[in-house]
């Protein structure tokens, strides 16, 4: 099944380790882990962020006072999937080590399931709708070569 376009824009604010980051998440990978969790087309900004401007962020546009891993911007579903994905290296790279995976695994999952929220699913909405996502995200993973994200029990979206 042939995948979907994606026009990306991938952003690196300043924070310190944004080195080790870049390295991990080249244009080719960030494009090809999105493009297999798009039901669409796409325009996608992602961003990687510090602790600072994530937690910024999330105070000012889900009223909760920390950094969170990804965060999603939603604009437009139809015809063309427009969102904006904010990535929290600090959080991200404490979570791998604490879910023992890779940091360019756990960037992987976080980008499959901040697309997905862009695409209108929540997770948060009932436990039959987590449970489909997490399904969903799995699969995804899977069919992009790494292991299912939820083997350890630990979700994506808020910390656990």
């Amino acid at each position: 099944m042939p995948l979907n376009q994606l026009s990306l824009s991938l952003q690196f604010g300043p924070f310190d380790g944004v080195a080790a980051h870049r390295a991990v998440l080249p244009r080719h990978k960030v494009t090809r882990w999105i493009r297999h969790a798009l039901a669409t087309d796409a325009e996608i900004t992602v961003r990687i962020v510090g602790a600072d401007e994530g937690q910024q962020l999330n105070r000012e546009y889900r009223h909760k006072d920390y950094a969170t891993n990804v965060l999603t911007f939603d604009y437009t579903q139809e015809p063309l999937v427009t969102a904006d994905l904010v990535l929290c290296a600090p959080v991200i790279e404490r979570e791998a080590k604490e879910q023992n995976k890779s940091l360019e695994e756990h960037y992987a999952h976080m980008l499959v399931h901040g697309t997905l929220h862009a695409q209108g699913w929540d997770h948060e909405t009932s436990e039959a709708d987590a449970d489909e996502m997490e399904e969903y995200e799995t699969a995804i993973m899977q069919e992009l070569g790494f292991a299912d994200p939820y083997a350890t029990g630990v979700s994506g979206g808020d910390p656990a």
